[in-house]
């Protein structure tokens, strides 16, 4: 059952107008939807609307070369050869491109770990050509269930050109009802959805976003999504994931923030402070 936040006015000390004063501050749209996932229990804040993933669709494409790891097309010890022609550009993260600027031979499973757990555009590019193309990763989700996830670019096509970032889409609904399914063991064999899950974990990225404010230890397995600021906007400042509550249940929560005018630090701040609010709503109704 969805329950739009902005209802939630019985909530104690009454936080929505907190909630709101996220939204000012960051002088931009903010979208947000957080699921328990055992019982499907959802808060949601401007949840159907869309927003531009950037790098939150490697959690998607991991997914999908991961089964086709499951389903033998693919396998995790296998070389890949990724040529100087792969490298994305200068400006774009990639430490495969800074490290070994003329291409290297890389296994599929250091593939993976660099462009989740290190939000590597090159090797998402080259995970994204291998489970054939943004098509076949959009196709996998909609196997899933899940209508409103869509993979339309690549990293490179999106440094071509800024407005292509909008194609690669997502509502914080539809990315919480994606990782419900992989919480849930859909999709993806058992062993995947560990590797899937260790990898996001292990995420280095955005730890002041929805991990900043919430109690030291609390297990987080995330993906983060960051654009360039242009003319002193943000297209986006995103952190989606699974964080295991103090009672052991998952909580899946997606936090989208774009166009924002507001600095870094306050959007990121943002992005805590909506996750802490959520955080604490659940947990006092353990």
């Amino acid at each position: 059952m969805f329950i739009p936040l902005l209802l939630l006015a019985a909530l104690p000390g009454d936080l929505t107008p907190q909630f709101n004063q996220i939204v000012r501050e960051v002088h931009g749209n903010v979208g947000m939807s957080a699921v328990l996932v055992h019982t499907g229990e959802t808060i949601e804040f401007h949840g159907d609307r869309d927003f531009p993933m950037q790098s939150v669709y490697k959690f998607p494409i991991g997914m999908a070369v991961l089964n086709d790891v499951d389903q033998g097309k693919l396998t995790l010890d296998q070389t890949v050869n990724v040529a100087k022609s792969d490298l994305v550009p200068a400006g774009l993260h990639s430490p495969i491109r800074d490290q070994r600027p003329q291409g290297a031979d890389v296994t599929l499973r250091e593939l993976l770990r660099f462009a989740v757990s290190e939000s590597d555009g090159t090797a998402s590019d080259v995970l994204l050509r291998l489970a054939g193309g943004p098509e076949a990763v959009t196709a996998y989700v909609r196997g899933l269930g899940v209508d409103s996830v869509t993979i339309a670019t690549s990293e490179a096509e999106m440094a071509r050109d800024s407005r292509a970032q909008y194609r690669n889409k997502a509502t914080p609904n539809g990315m919480t009802q994606l990782l419900r399914a992989f919480q849930n063991g859909r999709g993806l064999s058992p062993a995947s959805r560990i590797l899937l899950m260790e990898l996001m974990t292990k995420t280095d990225t955005g730890p002041k976003r929805l991990k900043g404010l919430l109690p030291p230890g609390t297990v987080v397995a995330h993906k983060t999504g960051t654009s360039d600021t242009v003319k002193g906007v943000t297209a986006a400042t995103n952190d989606v994931g699974l964080i295991k509550l103090p009672n052991g249940e998952m909580l899946a929560v997606a936090v989208f923030v774009s166009d924002a005018k507001a600095e870094e630090a306050v959007r990121e701040r943002g992005i805590a402070s909506a996750t802490r609010f959520v955080w604490d709503w659940f947990t006092a109704k353990r």
